[in-house]
């Protein structure tokens, strides 16, 4: 149906006159009448009727009037669904308990005025997938993988180098350290069960381990963060691995430990992936955010892999 020509019998019926809507809607008396003579076409039916006081609806017009503008009043919202900076702006932030979504509880915060949709992709494919086909505005990744480069359509900022933290049960044989080097770790089990080969954050490790000879074990089934934190605190000989910005909660008796790790310390790269044509005005502000907010930042004595983009 010509959304047109159901705005022109709306403009009509309101105003009583042929003529009179035509001022309305800026165009020629001739053009009101063809857009409504074609309703009328498509619907089988008169709507209008002349008398000498103007054009009165038929009864099958006045039958048609409500649902006319309930249709004007759809497109209207279907329009302002994508219209830039009406819809929500949409993040990926990986997963809910890491840094991006704290870095995107902070955004809303501070502008409270725009309406977020936070969702949680697997991987940097996707992710890159997802804000290349505009299904979502931005994403948190570790943004460079060994033969895997970013398209030259999507833009990113690294925003966030996030340190290590060794995080240990009560009775492991370095639960009372202040910190641990890279040094020092050799030999131990740490135990990362999440890992998933294909994913930024595995080839970080895999890094990790080929460049300090690290012993990381991806063993056994993922159950979830709680499960991890059960088996840490009753397995004295496992560890693993988390980051300074990881929200994690335990029960007080597990004991945990979360012991920071220097010399060097490894960082996690954080940085925020969009396309370069994305409109959205929110997506602006985030960045701007991002870039005034107090964070964690390469230093001295840091690591990262080789492949990850300096600053």
């Amino acid at each position: 149906m010509d959304l047109g020509a159901v705005r022109t019998f709306v403009a009509v019926a309101e105003a009583g006159q042929f003529q009179k809507a035509a001022a309305d809607l800026s165009i020629s008396q001739q053009a009101v009448s063809k857009r409504v003579a074609a309703l009328e076409r498509a619907l089988g039916v008169r709507l209008f009727t002349r008398a000498p006081r103007g054009a009165e609806l038929t009864i099958d017009g006045q039958a048609f009037l409500p649902h006319a503008r309930e249709l004007l009043r759809v497109a209207e919202r279907a329009s302002a669904s994508v219209r830039p900076g009406r819809r929500p702006l949409r993040v990926d932030v990986i997963a809910s308990r890491v840094a991006p979504s704290a870095l995107m509880r902070d955004f809303h915060r501070a502008h409270p005025e725009i309406d977020l949709d936070v969702v949680m992709l697997s991987d940097v494919a996707t992710a890159v997938a997802a804000i290349r086909s505009g299904a979502i505005d931005a994403s948190f990744r570790a943004v460079a993988m060994p033969g895997r480069p970013l398209p030259e359509d999507i833009e990113s900022v690294r925003v966030l180098d996030e340190p290590h933290q060794l995080l240990t049960g009560p009775a492991h044989a370095l639960a009372d350290a202040p910190s641990v080097t890279l040094a020092e770790l050799t030999g131990h089990r740490i135990w990362m069960p999440g890992l998933t080969p294909g994913t930024e954050w595995t080839a970080y490790y895999d890094a990790l381990v080929a460049e300090f000879g690290l012993t990381i074990e991806a063993t056994g089934p993922n159950f979830g963060s709680d499960a991890l934190l059960d088996t840490i605190a009753d397995t004295p000989a496992l560890a693993t691995f988390t980051t300074a910005r990881t929200r994690l909660v335990w029960p007080p008796d597990h004991d945990l430990r979360r012991i920071p790790v220097t010399n060097p310390t490894p960082v996690y790269p954080h940085s925020l992936l969009w396309h370069h044509a994305n409109p959205h005005p929110a997506l602006a502000a985030l960045r701007t955010h991002l870039a005034t907010t107090p964070a964690d930042r390469e230093a001295a004595g840091t690591w990262t892999p080789g492949w990850v983009t300096p600053r």
